[in-house]
């Protein structure tokens, strides 16, 4: 596959869709100095050796990157996701997000819809902003136009393993925002751990959506459910939610703001 760009309507940022295996690198490359360099995961001897956040996934996947042309060219990538269509996951082994959950019934529902797991979702510190986030999700919603998917699934994070400690986001998330049972996934029994820890009377909503991290909240905003249980990442010292996101759910306003044209140009 050829990488596909666009281009900020000033020409500074490049948004690109790769699979070359430079691209991949560099993608990594970012992906280390994150989780590995100033978060607390713990990487393999050969991550550490090549400074590079890698797994068998990424060989197969389709990665979404966010490049500052204003950068030297071996640091220039600013912001990345990567993406896994269901046929590829089916052709090559399964999903990712199967090692810490059942995903049987998202996948039982899905019918004649097109879908794709997402993740690994990474951001310069020097651009965690909103201009740089619109553009991953800019690109996020041409790929779903372009390969017509409509239902969208993956793993978001929230800091820490402690589960006392985020309680509070926890259960506001169980309780408002849990996928109906069709399509709700559930954590593997021998890593489930609960979410409903607070009884509803004593929810602070606005408190509960301070302490979330924003990409959750965004999935919120955007209409997305959550599955039954939180897993610990003991490797990315973190706590994982399961996020499923049905695109004819997402309010047209911000379908508006995602696809519109305008700000961006074919490269």
């Amino acid at each position: 596959m050829e990488a596909n760009s666009l281009l900020s309507a000033d020409g500074r940022y490049e948004i690109r869709l790769t699979r070359d295996p430079a691209d991949i690198a560099a993608s990594q490359r970012l992906r280390y100095r994150v989780f590995y360099e100033e978060m607390s995961a713990v990487p393999t001897p050969a991550m550490a050796r090549e400074h590079r956040d890698m797994d068998r996934f990424d060989e197969i996947c389709e990665h979404l990157m966010v490049i500052d042309r204003t950068r030297a060219a071996d640091d220039a990538v600013v912001g990345t996701y990567r993406m896994l269509r269901h046929e590829v996951a089916l052709a090559h082994g399964g999903h990712y997000t199967a090692d810490e959950y059942d995903i049987t019934p998202l996948i039982a529902s899905l019918g004649s819809h097109k879908a794709c797991e997402i993740g690994r979702s990474c951001v310069h510190r020097d651009y965690r902003n909103n201009a740089t986030i619109q553009l991953l999700w800019r690109g996020l919603a041409k790929y779903y136009a372009d390969n017509n998917i409509t239902r969208v699934f993956g793993c978001a994070s929230l800091a820490g393993t402690d589960i006392s400690r985020i309680a509070l986001p926890l259960s506001y998330l169980y309780q408002e925002h849990t996928a109906p049972a069709e399509c709700r996934v559930r954590a593997l029994p021998e890593r489930y751990q609960s979410m409903n820890l607070i009884p509803r009377d004593q929810i602070d909503v606005r408190q509960a959506l301070r302490e979330m991290p924003p990409l959750i909240r965004a999935y919120i905003r955007l209409g997305g459910w959550i599955g039954d249980g939180a897993v610990i990442d003991s490797q990315f010292g973190t706590t994982d939610v399961f996020v499923i996101l049905y695109m004819e759910n997402v309010p047209e306003k911000y379908h508006a703001h995602y696809e519109r044209d305008g700000a961006l140009v074919t490269g």
